[in-house]
């Protein structure tokens, strides 16, 4: 039997094809395409509102299974993963946008309205000053996790310093020699600390795996850990 996933995610599409015995047989990523429209708080905007797994069921005349991106990588990486064997994991999506998963004891914990781990629509924790209330979210609200962390926050905010676009990727780079982008880093890992340290003062798990564009950054995995304390 060939399974077939896909991801659908606010910068990149991506899917696979599976024999099998899990081998690939198929993969191919695309950008998203820009829409706007009405799913519930999707940040691909255009599935907002839309009966996304009944048109699909529709359409391909099968069985289709749909979960949370961040969900599934949670439990990915406490069965067989960089979590495998631990109690309790937080999975953390740090991309274009910011999702998370809990899993405890090998079982994914949902609730009851399927959104158990999505802290990326809570409040940055402890704000200064200069950060409250934050900008304005696709959510409706201000100052969300996602807006400060996220990939393309990062780049928002970087912005306002220089009054230029850099891509969150290129900051990384940037930061070696760029002593604005040294301190915007400085400043984000600081963030990510606290958005994390509220979670672990909630749920208190043994791991925390990142996923995501932005979880490629190096310095988080050293100075992060360090800063939540």
């Amino acid at each position: 039997m060939t399974r077939i996933g896909i991801d659908l995610g606010g910068t990149k599409i991506s899917g696979i094809a599976l024999d099998a015995e899990g081998k690939t047989l198929a993969y191919r990523r695309v950008e998203t395409p820009p829409a706007t429209g009405r799913l519930r708080n999707s940040n691909s905007t255009c599935l907002n509102g839309k009966p996304l797994k009944e048109d699909l069921q529709r359409l391909l005349g099968k069985s289709v299974v749909m979960a949370n991106d961040a969900d599934c990588f949670s439990l990915s990486e406490a069965h067989d993963g960089a979590a495998r064997g631990a109690e309790t994991v937080f999975g953390v999506i740090l991309g274009t946008g910011v999702g998370g998963g809990l899993v405890m004891r090998g079982n994914l914990v949902q609730g009851v309205n399927s959104i158990a781990g999505e802290w990326g629509h809570n409040p940055l924790p402890w704000m200064s000053a200069d950060e409250y209330p934050g900008e304005p979210c696709y959510c409706g609200k201000h100052g969300c996790i996602e807006t400060f962390v996220s990939g393309p926050g990062m780049s928002r905010h970087y912005e306002l310093i220089i009054g230029q676009w850099v891509e969150a990727r290129q900051l990384v780079s940037l930061a070696t020699t760029v002593a604005s982008a040294q301190s915007y880093l400085v400043s984000y890992m600081d963030r990510l600390s606290r958005a994390l340290a509220s979670v672990i003062n909630i749920v208190d798990p043994e791991i925390i795996v990142l996923g995501g564009g932005v979880s490629n950054i190096d310095a988080i995995y050293e100075q992060v850990p360090r800063i939540w304390q």
